[in-house]
């Protein structure tokens, strides 16, 4: 029976992952401690949890963007867990983001492109890439995630249609909205396959988010020029976003895995359940 540690354990991946590892036919025993349970910047206290594990999954996170602008300290010391890392070494998988690269350019990112994070929150997040990949682990980045257990801008733009005849999204910011469902099979398949090295963990295709705001609409049985596009420069917010997070996903090839499917076909799947 393998035993997996999720930390981060009630948030949007973690509890995806639990639900996956629980259905699936592995025999595995899982743990998922809340931040309030289990803190990953404790030495002490990880460990006793990370001994007990034969994988470690770190979904836990600073994750608010704006905030880290005045609190990069705290955030890096979140994002870039040393004594995780160095507990953990290559049973973890550390989940990362998009935010490390600058969103310059207009052609997908591959794992190995140089980074060059615009923000105080891509920097926390590289610095603890490098901390997990100098200790051997693997990283996961991901982007623009939805799911059944936490906040989203999927939920976001259900509420306002209720609630608005009219809503304003910006259109100049291309990624690729992704399930947590989804990938939280991909980690389990990526950590079944013993390969180790930087995934991106994504669903395939683009869009930007005024085109999941449309398709929302769409799935909602709405008119989706309701939604109307502007500029970035209208919703003006302390940390600076990338205009492309768009990840390619050539090292799954080294796993023997496909990437993840298109985006449209994991929402409308996902759907029931958000």
């Amino acid at each position: 029976m393998t035993r997996w540690l999720v930390t981060g354990g009630g948030g949007m991946l973690a509890s995806d992952l639990v639900r996956v590892l629980d259905r699936a036919e592995l025999g595995a025993d899982v743990r998922a401690p809340s931040r309030a349970e289990l803190d990953i910047t404790d030495e002490a206290a990880l460990i006793e949890a990370v001994s007990w594990a034969d994988v470690v999954v770190n979904c836990a996170g600073w994750t608010a963007v704006d905030d880290a602008e005045t609190h990069e300290e705290q955030a890096l010391k979140v994002n870039a867990p040393h004594a995780l890392a160095e507990t953990a070494g290559r049973k973890l998988v550390h989940i990362s983001t998009d935010y490390v690269f600058s969103g310059e350019g207009g052609e997908p990112w591959p794992e190995d492109a140089p980074t060059g994070p615009i923000n105080a929150y891509g920097r926390t997040k590289l610095a603890g890439e490098k901390t997990v990949l100098d200790h051997h682990g693997t990283v996961v980045r991901t982007a623009w995630l939805y799911g059944a257990h936490g906040p989203s801008f999927v939920r976001t733009m259900a509420r306002l249609e209720r609630s608005h005849e009219v809503v304003t999204v910006v259109d100049d910011q291309h990624g690729q909205p992704t399930w947590t469902h989804d990938l939280a099979r991909r980690i389990v398949d990526l950590v079944d396959s013993g390969v180790q090295g930087v995934f991106h963990g994504t669903n395939s295709g683009a869009t930007t988010w005024y085109g999941l705001a449309q398709e929302v609409f769409r799935l909602l049985g709405a008119d989706p020029a309701r939604v109307r596009p502007v500029p970035s420069e209208a919703f003006p917010r302390p940390a600076p976003r990338p205009k492309n997070s768009v990840l390619s996903h050539g090292a799954w090839a080294s796993a023997g895995l496909k990437p993840m499917r298109d985006w449209r076909e994991a929402l409308h799947d996902a759907w029931p359940e958000l």
